[in-house]
């Protein structure tokens, strides 16, 4: 008797999703660098390592990176340092935050427009850490095949300890009798006192913020459970500009749009609603990653409790987290503290207030302080600037140009800049004027001018750039030619650069 033929499983695709600030990790964290590209201790991003977690699921070959337009070539970037070249890497470029439930409609709508309705997305937060593989790669496959029914499938974290700064799921019968449940309700951050019963009753899971799902299931769901996110960001995506290369694609959503979508999370959108939910327990070293204590936690502590990165001198210190980047930290005669240094703003919190590290971040944000926005050190498409120094009516910047890039074609209406050649070779367009510069020489740019900075050589240009005028904020600059895609519909309006 012949053999009947079976249907091939649907395509995995990995989506993970990278966008929010991370303010509790500030002065790490911040607006246009945010948490998933921050650097642990071991050198690796947390989103490297999701991406990295994504790779080695089995018959993966695409992952799809749903982040903000402003962080598309950082986190690009990211995932190309880890060596990994045969990904196919695509991104959904969202021209500003609206939330997760937006960002899984777009996600959805590139799954199918690529791979059919059938294509499994596994959803997946680029901030999160996960360190017993072996465990997370069983309830992938479990959660896969549960999706053929049509349902959505989360990861539920089995409680090792009361914790009152996760969500929770609830189920209705205790974890250990079987592997797929279904959920009964979802439970915001509770007390101290029932999280204590939650991690001990058997009934209650951490939310972990991971799915498994059709992505037509997905789009069926949103329509009918949220259809402010669903329509707008329909559109959004239907008036989307695409590109395509040989590693990877990207579809980069229409603005106006997908500013008419709800702000909504997906928890609240579609998962607290839904009656076609299911749960995997999962036990396998997971973690949000979400404030200092988290982060410490990563880091074995020495014989008086104290963690460190970096370079420090402690006396008499106990039970201190210390994070330095650059500068020596010297600590006397203190214990349960957060200490985290950059070298443009400093952390100093009292341990059991990690949580509230977001207080500094939203007061800042009020004084409109870039601290809460900028590094000193800001990532740019085309390389580094780091400020090394500022005062009235004048900047000067450390200027960095990775091969074979350049900066816009642009101009600026309140200050000149004078550009000193450090190491590499630039080609400098000033006007209607080409010229190549080498170490020592230097090109002088008055304001209203035209003009860009071109690295054609096959090492990093480093330049020192002095700024003078009466207003030098980074709004300062009008492009008119980008290969970055940055130019916006009307020359005339202003971005950072």
């Amino acid at each position: 008797m012949p053999e009947t033929p079976t249907s091939p499983s649907p395509k995995l695709i990995p989506v993970i999703i990278c966008g929010g600030a991370g303010t509790r990790l500030w002065p790490v964290s911040r607006e246009a660098f945010p948490k998933p590209l921050m650097r642990l201790a071991d050198g690796e991003s947390l989103l490297q390592k999701t991406f990295l977690r994504a790779c080695r699921l089995t018959s993966v070959n695409e992952v799809l990176i749903v982040t903000n337009r402003e962080t598309y070539f950082l986190a690009k970037d990211d995932c190309r340092e880890t060596d990994v070249d045969d990904i196919r890497l695509g991104f959904v470029l969202e021209p500003f935050a609206r939330n997760t439930a937006a960002a899984i409609a777009a996600a959805a709508l590139t799954v199918r427009e690529r791979h059919g309705d059938n294509a499994l997305m596994l959803v997946m937060p680029a901030d999160h850490l996960i360190t017993d593989l072996v465990p997370f790669d069983l309830a992938v496959h479990r959660a896969a095949e549960a999706t053929q029914t049509g349902r959505i499938i989360t990861f539920g974290i089995q409680p090792t300890r009361p914790e009152t700064g996760f969500g929770y799921i609830e189920i209705s019968a205790a974890v250990a009798s079987a592997p797929l449940h279904e959920v009964c309700r979802f439970v915001e951050k509770p007390s101290v006192d029932v999280a204590e019963m939650y991690a001990h009753d058997g009934l209650h899971l951490w939310n972990s913020g991971m799915f498994c799902m059709r992505a037509s299931t997905a789009l069926t769901e949103l329509a009918e459970l949220a259809p402010l996110v669903a329509n707008p960001v329909a559109q959004s995506f239907a008036e989307a500009t695409r590109s395509e290369a040989n590693d990877g694609y990207s579809v980069e959503l229409d603005a106006v749009a997908f500013q008419r979508a709800e702000n909504a999370s997906i928890d609240y959108a579609v998962l607290e609603r839904s009656s076609n939910l299911s749960v995997v327990p999962c036990e396998m070293g997971w973690s949000d990653v979400g404030s200092w204590q988290a982060i410490s936690a990563l880091t074995r502590p020495d014989t008086d409790g104290n963690r460190v990165q970096g370079t420090v001198s402690l006396h008499d210190v106990e039970n201190c987290f210390i994070r330095g980047e650059t500068r020596m930290i010297g600590a006397l005669g203190v214990h349960d503290l957060i200490i985290v240094d950059t070298p443009d703003a400093l952390l100093v919190a009292g341990s059991d207030r990690a949580e509230d590290v977001k207080k500094i971040v939203a007061q800042l944000e009020l004084d409109g302080h870039q601290s809460c926005k900028l590094h000193r050190t800001v990532h740019r498409p085309w390389g580094t600037y780091t400020v090394l120094e500022e005062g009235d009516c004048f900047k000067i910047k450390r200027i960095v140009v990775k091969p074979s890039a350049s900066l816009s074609l642009q101009m600026h209406h309140h200050r000149s800049e004078h550009w000193i050649v450090v190491s590499g070779c630039a080609n400098v367009t000033c006007g209607e004027t080409v010229s190549q510069l080498r170490a020592n020489e230097s090109s002088f740019i008055s304001a209203g001018q035209k003009h860009r900075l071109t690295n054609p050589g096959v090492v990093d240009l480093v330049l020192i750039e002095v700024q003078c005028g009466e207003y030098l904020g980074e709004d300062d600059i009008v492009r008119f030619q980008d290969i970055y895609g940055r130019v916006p519909v009307q020359a005339s309006n202003k971005e950072v650069a």
